[in-house]
């Protein structure tokens, strides 16, 4: 390379240019070398001496040897080529420079060490996202209030609710595609998931307002009358349709939905009555527009917790979460 050349791509290293719309914005290699090079140890003794006033409280609270202090304050005020404090007799003051570097810098420290602390999650598995599966019937009310208690005990772990059902929540926790399934109970074992039972919850009917309706609900009361039922693919269209055959019935549901909340609008809307976990109509006991009905034999929906056996710290937070919302 001749030395013209040379000389030439050193001048080029020497002005950096970024234009930005029709602005042009120059930094000189001093001025992003000082960027580059911001010490965070550093800054954090000038912040230091900001809080305790003087460059020997600063020493004594960061464990570090006074000259080391002042070494550090010199290094970092040449790399911003800025006086940054200005030492008097009994106490160490900021310039306008120190202030705005100081004000800036407790952000700037604060977000490293929740970078750090993120990392740390991160490569142990406290974080992270964890894949959940969601069969039909289980509360709608539960899981907003489950999310919300995740939320404030793991906010680093997510939560991915998938609308699956019992079945395929097994094959996919077999595969490794999922992480937790909330099925129904009970499940064909598999040597790889593990099952646990989490809530057996009492079915009831959602009637509406207008019916005359006895204090208990049987199969042969409801056999006679439009009810909404669990899609026929869903383990509780089977549990269902089990009660009415112990009876001797087999009617067909004038409707069946996957959703409860769909199911609940119909018995509101005077369509049809509704046949429900008890923890999905707590909160419409009351309503003026429908009743709530026990049934009679009771019917209970068994639900069971399913996850591989081996499992992240994330997707054990999950497991300990639901764990404390299990009822019997």
């Amino acid at each position: 390379m001749g030395r013209a050349s040379f000389m030439a791509r050193m001048l080029a290293l020497r002005l950096t240019s970024v234009k930005l719309n029709s602005m042009m914005i120059q930094f000189t290699n001093t001025d992003v070398e000082a960027m580059r090079n911001l010490n965070l140890d550093q800054l954090q003794t000038l912040i230091a001496i900001a809080d305790l006033g003087t460059f020997a409280a600063a020493a004594q609270a960061l464990h570090l040897a006074p000259p080391t202090v002042s070494l550090h304050i010199k290094e970092l005020e040449s790399r911003l080529d800025a006086e940054l404090v200005v030492r008097g007799r009994r106490q160490a003051e900021l310039t306008p420079a120190g202030e705005v570097l100081v004000q800036e810098g407790r952000q700037l420290l604060l977000a490293a060490d929740d970078l750090m602390e993120r990392v740390r999650r991160r490569a142990s598995g406290r974080e992270g996202i964890v894949r959940v599966a969601v069969s039909a019937g289980v509360s709608t009310r539960l899981l907003p209030r489950m999310l919300e208690a995740l939320a404030d005990r793991s906010p680093g772990v997510e939560i991915r609710l998938e609308a699956v059902g019992s079945a395929e929540s097994m094959q996919r926790l077999k595969a490794g595609t999922l992480d937790i399934g909330i099925v129904a109970s009970p499940q064909p074992p598999m040597p790889e998931v593990r099952q646990t039972p989490w809530r057996t919850d009492p079915m009831v009917a959602l009637l509406p307002a207008a019916w005359e309706a006895p204090a208990f609900v049987t199969p042969d009361w409801l056999a006679t009358r439009r009810w909404a039922s669990f899609a026929p693919a869903t383990q509780m269209h089977g549990l269902i349709a089990s009660w009415f055959g112990q009876a001797g019935h087999h009617p067909r549901p004038f409707l069946a939905l996957s959703y409860p909340g769909a199911l609940k609008s119909l018995a509101a809307a005077s369509q049809c009555a509704a046949l429900l976990p008890m923890e999905e109509v707590q909160d419409q006991q009351g309503d003026e527009g429908v009743q709530v009905r026990h049934l009679r034999p009771p019917l209970m929906r068994p639900m069971a917790i399913a996850h591989r056996h081996q499992a992240s710290p994330a997707v054990q937070s999950v497991l300990g979460l639901l764990a404390e919302f299990s009822g019997y």
